[in-house]
């Protein structure tokens, strides 16, 4: 079973993202801020990350680098899943690292199984 660890604040969109992704078969965990996201990453690293960029205590953007940087996790996916849907946000967020940008308002949660699953398959 492949696993997720959601990064994402907003109780709403926790509860639509980690049922469909459960009924899509995958094993998800959520972190709703940096030091719950690092204390899982510690503990088991997942196939993929989804990854909100507006977060308290620390934001995506620090969190990417972070991730990125450290030996053990960086080979992990990452797909930034953000409202900011400039060009200048997506550019920096797939040059710091992330495999993917999704914008929340142009997907929905179908959609972005779909799209976890086509990155979890190359």
């Amino acid at each position: 079973m492949k696993s997720i660890l959601l990064i994402e604040d907003d109780p709403f969109l926790i509860d639509i993202y980690s049922q469909k992704f459960k009924k899509s078969g995958f094993d998800v965990r959520v972190a709703e801020n940096a030091s719950k996201a690092f204390q899982f990453l510690e503990e088991k690293i997942p196939d993929l990350i989804l990854l909100d960029v507006v977060l308290p205590q620390m934001d995506g953007w620090s969190i990417l680098k972070k991730i990125r940087a450290n030996e053990a996790w960086k080979a992990c996916q990452i797909i930034i899943f953000s409202n900011l849907g400039q060009k200048e946000e997506v550019e920096k967020g797939l040059e710091l690292g992330a495999n993917k940008y999704l914008i929340k308002s142009q997907y929905t949660p179908l959609e972005v199984v779909k799209e976890i699953e086509k990155l979890l398959k190359n």
